[in-house]
């Protein structure tokens, strides 16, 4: 993480949160975007997820959802998944939306960001915390990519702000059909804008091109859907 993109955000709970920041090339008022980690850290994926939405025109910024329990700038091996365990299973509705409110907060505190104008995008266990921010905060769009656990958090279906864009792989054995449809059935039931999209071919985290399970072709449809939801959510 370089040192010009660093910032410390101020949690509610006395923590603070490091988060990585990108920047539209054009200092013009620009939409906001809040992007939420896989569960292996704010690393070069999420880095660069992070800069390529700025590169279309958006302030985004990433908080470290592991910052109570992990290290700065901690990051995890995608193979070692039991190194993550202690730190996922710390993070709470209550640590998310804390996060979430935190980076919210930020952006509207930024200048060259049109305050009424913000989106979440999160991977995986982000894509939980997407959605969460998207029923916690009065943000304009929410996007999630395979995100993990969404069916415990139908609760929250009715309280969400701004419309939904769910991406699920087809191939995925960690989340299972069961599940998609336990979340997707909840937003239907309350009439809530929304998109789902499944990609029979792809497989849990098929964005990341660091993971076995990349899919280049979904990657890519996925990605221009995206930058299309939020350019006609967020301008």
């Amino acid at each position: 993480m370089s040192t010009p993109n660093l910032l410390v955000l101020n949690v509610a709970d006395g923590t603070q949160a490091h988060a990585y920041v990108a920047q539209p090339q054009n200092q013009a008022a620009a939409p906001g975007i809040i992007l939420f980690q896989e569960a292996f850290g704010v690393n070069q994926h999420i880095r660069d997820v992070a800069d390529r939405l700025a590169a279309a025109g958006y302030v985004v910024v990433a908080p470290e959802l592991f910052h109570r329990t992990a290290e700065p700038g901690a990051e995890f091996a995608y193979d070692n998944f039991p190194s993550v365990m202690p730190h996922y299973s710390a993070v709470t509705l209550e640590t998310m939306t804390q996060d979430a409110q935190a980076a919210y907060d930020w952006l509207q505190s930024q200048p060259n960001v049109q305050k009424d104008k913000i989106g979440t995008i999160g991977f995986c266990l982000g894509g939980q915390v997407a959605f969460v921010a998207n029923a916690k905060l009065p943000v304009q769009a929410g996007v999630s990519y395979y995100g993990g656990g969404l069916h415990t958090r139908t609760d929250l279906a009715p309280a969400l702000h701004g419309p939904h864009l769910f991406y699920w792989g087809g191939l995925d054995e960690h989340i299972s059909k069961d599940d998609v449809k336990t979340i997707i059935d909840a937003v239907d039931a309350t009439g809530k804008p929304y998109v789902s999209t499944v990609i029979s071919y792809a497989d849990h985290g098929f964005n990341c091109d660091a993971r076995p399970s990349y899919n280049k072709d979904a990657a890519a449809e996925a990605w221009a859907m995206t930058l299309a939801f939020f350019k006609e959510k967020l301008g």
